[in-house]
């Protein structure tokens, strides 16, 4: 039950999002739809990516991570019709703003299985 609130509030956030960061919009519905295909992207080809590029990870103490999450936005507006991103300014301001509300999404419902 917990991941359908996890994944309602990261829904609210793409919709938030959209309100701070101009070049980034987003309908409700490309909102429910895209945070889905962010997720199967994020799952499948965001690892294989943080490992071609893990040299130059190293390189700058993990910050083109933020690079790469900007990239996965970015392929999700290339798939989902009515997210949009005009820059990749934009997708890159997005998705900091996205990780640290999933961030505070993941802290705040946690999983509360008990071993």
């Amino acid at each position: 039950m917990s991941w359908i609130v996890r994944w309602a509030l990261n829904v609210a956030g793409i919709i938030f999002t959209t309100n701070i960061v101009a070049g980034f919009d987003v309908t409700i519905p490309a909102a429910i739809v895209g945070s889905i295909i962010f997720g199967i992207i994020n799952a499948t080809i965001r690892p294989l990516l943080l490992l071609l590029t893990l040299p130059i990870n190293l390189l700058t103490l993990g910050l083109f991570t933020l690079v790469i999450n900007g990239f996965m936005l970015w392929l999700v507006a290339l798939v989902v019709k009515g997210f949009e991103i005009q820059t990749f300014g934009a997708a890159f301001i997005a998705a900091i703003i996205l990780m640290i509300i999933s961030s505070l999404v993941s802290f705040l419902v946690g999983d509360r299985r008990r071993f």
